[in-house]
């Protein structure tokens, strides 16, 4: 199953949510967006709460009462989002290639000596597994 379509100001939202979640929180509510999402950007709390109505219709996040509260919670993980995200990028800028997405970073961004090596160790370990 594919992954909700998340705008840029939605994934800022779910940033938020996400690392309450990895916090072991049960969840964020509407002044943790302000204080920080919302606060960078000028959002005020209509925004924010337009945003968090969007992400649960299209199925990202869940609300929860707790107590006076609400807090939103993820129903998809930071993960999956990401690896939806890359493969749509790469699909549709490099027809689902990844050399030529390295190539292109390689050439148009300054690479320190470390990011070489990590790629020369990547592309070993991915040599090594496909030899298992």
């Amino acid at each position: 199953m594919s992954e909700p379509k998340i705008s840029d100001a939605e994934s800022q939202v779910m940033a938020v949510v996400w690392a309450a979640a990895e916090a072991g929180e049960a969840g964020a509510g509407v002044e943790q967006i302000l204080a920080g999402p919302g606060a960078a950007n000028g959002w005020r709390e209509a925004t924010v709460r337009t945003l968090i109505h969007r992400l649960i219709r299209k199925g990202a996040l869940r609300s929860e009462r707790r107590g006076s509260m609400v807090l939103y919670a993820p129903v998809i993980s930071r993960r999956s989002w990401v690896t939806s995200e890359s493969q749509g990028l790469l699909d549709r800028l490099f027809g689902g290639q990844l050399a030529p997405l390295v190539a292109h970073f390689a050439r148009e961004r300054a690479m320190a000596p470390a990011d070489v090596e990590r790629l020369r160790r990547l592309v070993a370990d991915l040599d090594a597994d496909a030899d298992d």
